[in-house]
């Protein structure tokens, strides 16, 4: 009788991994349409502060106390969701996140007075390119990426902190050091990330505890490409005259 009963238990494992494929799919893809949403608004958003050059809105305010709180609001919110997603609802954590994606594009508008419109869609699609394959390596590969999660965030460190001593010194090439740097790291963290979304998932989550993953899983992926896109941009972009 063991040996009969062995195919059915193997139809139903077979059936129980199918239902969580199909669950991790429509999860990881929930990701990154919140992730892709959030990158159109940021755009969106930061063309239209930019729009009419030298008489844009953002020019007006660039230097200017208010350009402070567009450039330190976003941090703020990343550390209220960081920090109490757990008393958030998937609403207010949703909200919160477009909220910040909007207020990137603010203080990220500031691109389009610095380089050319054509450089800045080339390096955007040179970032697009590079965070596809870095994703999905990420979400195929069945190597343990866990194990560059150390080195990764060292690095992530370094560069925050060689950023802002070089917003004193104001050094080229201290700059291009920091932007190649920058660049290998989020290309790491985004394969990391993405392993660590994926493996997060739990096909016994309730709505809520679903939900609120998907926003904060959203929320790594978007700033490993809008750094990176950043940092691309300071490396390929071509300034304006």
């Amino acid at each position: 009788m063991a040996y009969g009963s062995q195919p059915r238990w193997t139809e139903r494992s077979a059936a129980t991994q199918a239902d969580i494929d199909v669950g991790l799919r429509a999860y990881m893809l929930r990701i990154y349409n919140y992730m892709a949403s959030a990158l159109a608004l940021t755009g969106i958003v930061a063309y239209v502060a930019a729009a009419g050059g030298r008489d844009s809105f953002i020019a007006h305010i660039y230097n200017t106390p208010l350009m402070w709180v567009v450039i330190l609001a976003p941090l703020g919110l990343v550390m209220l969701m960081s920090f109490g997603i757990n008393r958030l609802s998937v609403a207010a954590s949703q909200g919160i996140f477009w909220l910040y994606a909007a207020l990137m594009g603010l203080s990220m508008s500031t691109i389009f007075l610095v380089y050319t419109g054509t450089s800045i869609a080339r390096v955007f699609f040179i970032t697009a390119g590079t965070f596809a394959a870095m994703s999905l390596y990420g979400y195929t590969t069945r190597r343990d990426l866990s194990q560059f999660g150390s080195l990764l965030f060292m690095g992530l460190i370094g560069v925050v902190i060689a950023s802002l001593v070089n917003m004193f010194l104001h050094s080229p090439a201290m700059q291009f050091a920091i932007s190649v740097i920058g660049v290998l790291v989020f290309v790491g963290l985004t394969a990391y990330d993405t392993q660590s979304i994926k493996e997060m998932y739990f096909e016994g989550d309730g709505y809520e505890m679903a939900g609120k993953k998907a926003v904060m899983g959203a929320l790594r992926l978007y700033l490993d490409f809008v750094n990176l896109f950043m940092l691309l941009t300071q490396l390929m972009g071509v300034r304006r005259d």
